[in-house]
């Protein structure tokens, strides 16, 4: 899935290959294993971003919830079972 800002001048793909073949890492990892466990990206469309990943195939971890009341944020299970956080700044 790629996301895009609204000006479509930045963007990530998260992508999750078919072959070859390859030996997944457990997506129940500890957050200190070596390895990437998760990425966070601010947002400009919350609500928008979390509705493409999850339109993709990608779900939802929880729902979108509130950080110290300074953020607003999703968490997204990507491919290979990383976390990817997507924030928007409240105010």
């Amino acid at each position: 899935v790629m996301l895009r800002s609204p000006d479509k001048g930045t963007g990530v793909e998260l992508s999750s290959f078919v072959r070859p073949s390859c030996v997944p890492g457990s997506p129940a990892a500890m957050a200190n294993e070596v390895g990437l466990r998760s990425v966070a990206f601010e947002v400009h469309d919350l609500d928008a971003a979390a509705d493409q990943t999850t339109s993709a195939g990608y779900g939802l971890v929880g729902g979108i919830g509130e950080y110290e009341g300074s953020w607003r944020m999703a968490y997204v299970r990507g491919p290979e079972g990383i976390i990817v956080a997507l924030a928007r700044p409240i105010g």
